[in-house]
């Protein structure tokens, strides 16, 4: 496989990353969830600054795509007016936090959410841009499996507890003291050398060997994680998805039209508060069992400079050929930005056509190399593993 670049920062409002299709904006909603002028607000503004494409992010976020560097100023005018911005870059870059979509009024979670994004405006100093948090305080957490470092969520018993992503076990706090606990649990991790030159997650640097001190660690479990939702009806509204997880401008402003909010997810899926039947928009997947579901790829070429194909249009014409407990990673290069993990199938393309690698990521030996896109499409029998 070719070398790449790995940037190691996510783009941002105040700190664009500039792609094949202009630059990236990504917006950072509050308590992750958008109120319908919000939503209503970037669908309008995407299309005016952008090329009308919005990307959800596995850390529950939007990206606008397609701005131009004119453009950019006014629009981040726009969306501080929307009450969407951060004081300055810094601020934002620490705001990475997940919210489960899945809190009631009931629960803790809208609360410890605000109180963490305060307490993250003035620090910790020197984390790592891809360091983050999740606020999972419904009763069955749904956060386990997405990507953060510092986890407040409920134990086995329903109490709270506060931690480490890695660690087998939480240690348990009261309301008052949730958030102060997980910001000394990210002091630590920065003070015990879990951040070099910019990178570290807090799952590696446990797994070397970092002993969490007497005061942060306890021995409760958390409670079971739920399986992963899919598209469907759920207590708090409609939970739809997008192929690749883009939406188009029309999309998101129908949803804005017909929901009470929008809460974002990390599985790049939107839940549209207060419905009781699914929307009909025609970007829209609102079926569990789409096969679209069953592949995931990034931008891809032109969107992406660095990768060697159109990644999507690939992904589409085999989706319907990967089993339904199966996933499909179509990747433009290297980096595997939509999907870090592990996927039953994995393509990978280079300058001399795809790396096909079986039960693994962008990062194991191929299988096979050199498989063009025509082969794969003439002949799905290459997803199978036969000759």
């Amino acid at each position: 496989m070719s070398a790449v670049a790995i940037k190691g920062w996510c783009p941002s409002a105040l700190r664009p990353m500039r792609s094949g299709d202009g630059l990236v904006v990504r917006i950072r909603p509050h308590g992750g969830r958008l109120a319908p002028k919000q939503a209503a607000g970037i669908a309008v503004l995407s299309k005016r600054y952008g090329n009308g494409l919005i990307d959800l992010t596995s850390r529950g976020n939007l990206q606008i795509r397609g701005v131009s560097d004119q453009g950019h100023r006014p629009l981040i005018e726009e969306l501080s007016r929307l009450h969407l911005l951060d004081p300055d870059a810094e601020s934002e870059a620490r705001r990475n936090i997940l919210v489960s979509p899945f809190w009631s009024a009931s629960d803790d979670t809208c609360f410890l959410a605000a109180e963490l994004e305060r307490g993250l405006v003035m620090g910790p100093p020197d984390l790592p841009t891809k360091f983050g948090f999740a606020v999972d305080c419904s009763t069955e957490p749904a956060l386990a499996g997405a990507s953060a470092d510092i986890r407040i969520e409920r134990s086995i018993a329903g109490e709270l507890i506060v931690r480490a992503d890695g660690a087998e076990h939480g240690r348990p706090v009261s309301r008052t003291e949730a958030v102060s606990v997980a910001l000394a649990l990210a002091e630590w991790f920065v003070d015990s050398g879990g951040a070099k030159e910019g990178r570290g997650r807090m799952k590696a640097h446990v797994g070397a060997g970092a002993k969490l001190p007497d005061a942060l660690r306890s021995n409760v479990k958390p409670a079971c994680m739920i399986a992963e939702p899919r598209p469907g009806l759920y207590p708090q509204g409609a939970m739809v998805a997008a192929a690749f997880g883009q939406l188009t401008h029309a999309a998101l402003s129908h949803l804005a039209g017909c929901s009470q909010g929008l809460r974002m997810t990390p599985w790049r899926m939107i839940v549209a508060e207060g419905l009781r039947e699914m929307p009909h928009c025609e970007s829209l997947v609102t079926q569990a069992d789409d096969p679209i579901l069953r592949v995931v790829a990034c931008s891809g070429a032109p969107a992406c400079c660095e990768a060697h194909c159109d990644t999507r249009a690939l992904a589409a014409s085999l989706a319907s050929h990967i089993a339904a407990d199966e996933r499909l990673h179509v990747s433009g290069c290297a980096k595997g930005c939509a999907h870090s993990g592990t996927a039953a199938l994995t393509l990978v393309a280079t300058r001399e056509g795809f790396d096909v690698i079986r039960s693994g990521s962008t990062r194991d030996t191929p299988s096979q190399r050199g498989v063009s896109a025509g082969r794969m499409i003439a002949d799905p029998s290459v997803l199978t593993g036969a000759p």
